[in-house]
């Protein structure tokens, strides 16, 4: 028996989210569930908001009016904040999908997860991280775009990290793998997930190592440029991956000694006398 389909409420700031990337969120949305609450918070008074006003009947968004009732002061926020609250008090919804690029649904965005549900964000690049770093997954809109990722339950050693099909990788330009490693953050999360989920002959299979970062953090590979968590770890060059049959694993390739290090170095720069 198949499990029900996750219910989820999609709530769109629309003062600060672009129109043109409501398809592609929906898409994303529709891998973790169905989006049976969609509304959209602004000012629809406002001719900034034109592009979402082309939109919202053609995806079925309800737009929530909700007028500025001081100058400089965005009401919207507050609006979602307490449907938000509203919905998550009703018990009938099992996670969330916030499209915004302001850090003031941060305190949200952790309330909800306090009570088991699930949140899922989306914004631009120039987010704020502790919005970024609250979600449960994160995605920047620039990541999405291309071709739709496959169901997550369909590839289980990417599941919880976004993993995509190889067209969606060029969404965004690629990190190299020297700009990953420079990554103290990005390493030390993949390095404590591998080894979590290290088995007796050194090798971790690569569906837990995806599980144990989607619990540690807002992960999701495209937002490197990768549209799989495994073609991340092959480039990222810290670790070795393997293929047996339909299932994948990795695990981490020894640290070079720091003597045959600094050999190497003296040896580029022509001092060889011992330090």
């Amino acid at each position: 028996m198949s499990e029900p389909e996750k219910r989820i409420a999609l709530l769109i700031d629309a003062d600060n989210a672009p129109a043109s990337k409501i398809e592609e969120v929906l898409a994303e949305v529709a891998r973790h569930g169905v989006a049976n609450v969609r509304r959209a918070y602004g000012n629809w008074k406002s001719p900034s908001l034109k592009g979402w006003e082309a939109v919202l009947h053609e995806y079925a968004i309800r737009p929530i009016q909700q007028f500025a009732y001081s100058r400089g002061k965005n009401a919207s926020d507050m609006a979602m904040v307490i449907d938000a609250m509203d919905l998550l008090y009703a018990r009938n919804l099992d996670g969330f999908a916030i499209v915004s690029s302001d850090a003031d649904f941060t305190p949200l965005v952790m309330r909800l997860l306090t009570d088991g549900v699930k949140v899922y964000g989306f914004g631009e690049k120039k987010t704020p991280d502790p919005f970024v770093n609250a979600c449960s997954k994160f995605t920047y809109l620039e990541a999405l775009g291309q071709a739709h990722a496959s169901p997550p339950d369909a590839h289980p050693e990417g599941a919880t990290t976004g993993e995509a099909g190889e067209a969606g990788s060029e969404a965004r330009p690629r990190k190299t793998g020297a700009e990953m490693r420079s990554d103290t953050k990005l390493v030390n999360l993949l390095r404590r997930a591998v080894a979590s989920a290290e088995g007796e002959d050194g090798w971790s299979h690569l569906g837990p190592v995806g599980s144990q970062i989607g619990n540690q953090a807002s992960f999701d590979p495209r937002n490197y440029g990768y549209g799989k968590l495994s073609d991340l770890l092959a480039a990222i060059g810290l670790f070795e991956m393997k293929k047996d049959g339909k299932s994948s694993y990795v695990r981490a390739l020894a640290k070079k000694p720091v003597a045959k290090q600094a050999t190497k170095r003296a040896a580029k720069t022509g001092n060889t006398t011992p330090a």
